[in-house]
């Protein structure tokens, strides 16, 4: 969940020039040949660390994926809370069906009543925008659709079209555009590449 910050520090992280996505074959993506997902328990990553945080206007947004591929980079405990998040609330699919795709997304606001448009928050992936098929609320003031001063609302939201967590993406939020994205993936690549050694997978 978002920690009362200030929309300089979101800024500041935003403004971090975008860097280039090795391809899979070159940086060790689960599905290369000789490639695994490391076990749960052997990464280091902090949930800020894998999230895209952005501001728009009074607003603080948080957008945390919920994948199996990018939490098993985090700490133990932090994979635990959001892996049992996503167990919890990821709708039943049909065999051959692919899964969606979770996000854990947060609003938050230093100032009361900025309001909140749960619905406008969206992602574009491989050029293709997408829109969530279910947002389900985990904070009781979440359906107010305004924020109280210094109170993080949650919700799990839930993509049913592709969204390819492995390549550029972008979060779309009223008129802001956040990809910084590409900034995060790299670091996540080479923390499942250390969790992988730390945990002796595949040699």
């Amino acid at each position: 969940m978002i920690r009362p910050t200030t929309a300089a520090w979101f800024l500041a992280a935003a403004a971090i020039g975008a860097c280039t996505i090795v391809p899979a074959e070159e940086a060790g993506v689960p599905g290369s040949p000789g490639m695994e997902l490391p076990p749960p328990g052997h990464g280091t990553l902090r949930e800020d660390e894998i999230s895209i945080r952005f501001v728009s206007d009074r607003l603080q947004v948080q957008v945390t994926p919920l994948a199996e591929a990018i939490l098993v980079a985090t700490t133990p405990d932090t994979y635990r809370r959001l892996a049992g998040l996503a167990a919890d609330r990821a709708p039943e699919t049909q065999a051959g069906q692919t899964p969606p795709t979770l996000f854990l997304v947060s609003f938050f606001s230093n100032d009361a009543g900025v309001e909140i448009r749960p619905e406008d928050l969206q992602m574009v992936s491989r050029g293709l925008r997408s829109r969530p098929a279910e947002i389900l609320p985990l904070t009781p003031g979440w359906g107010g659709r305004r924020l109280q001063q210094r109170v993080t609302e949650s919700a799990i939201y839930v993509f049913t079209d592709a969204v390819d967590l492995e390549a550029e993406l972008v979060v779309v939020y009223g008129l802001e555009e956040d990809a910084s994205w590409a900034n995060i993936l790299p670091r996540i690549r080479a923390e499942r590449n250390l969790a992988r050694a730390r945990a002796g997978v595949g040699g």
